[in-house]
């Protein structure tokens, strides 16, 4: 399994969605609940955020890959996670 990393910033409404639609995901889809994801408040941890190459805020990386930046919807996160499977 790859691993998941979720860069975000706890007040990004957009980031609330990423974060409430990787539980709905996991919820609805069992074979998904394994997949950990790190989730990086950046303004918390600048020094590591400040490693990876993005702007915007959620920024997903796979198996250390930017795939998906900025606003996301709910089948982008199921596809991610299911990413991370292969």
């Amino acid at each position: 399994m790859k691993p998941v990393k979720l860069f975000y910033l706890k007040n990004c409404p957009f980031c609330k969605k990423a974060l409430r639609y990787i539980d709905e995901v996991k919820t609805a889809h069992p074979e998904l609940a394994a997949v950990a994801v790190e989730c990086v408040e950046e303004s918390e941890r600048p020094e590591e955020a400040d490693r990876y190459d993005y702007y915007y805020v959620p920024t997903f990386y796979v198996g250390g890959e930017k795939v998906h930046e900025g606003g996301i919807r709910p089948e982008e996160v199921e596809a991610l996670l299911r990413r991370a499977l292969e």
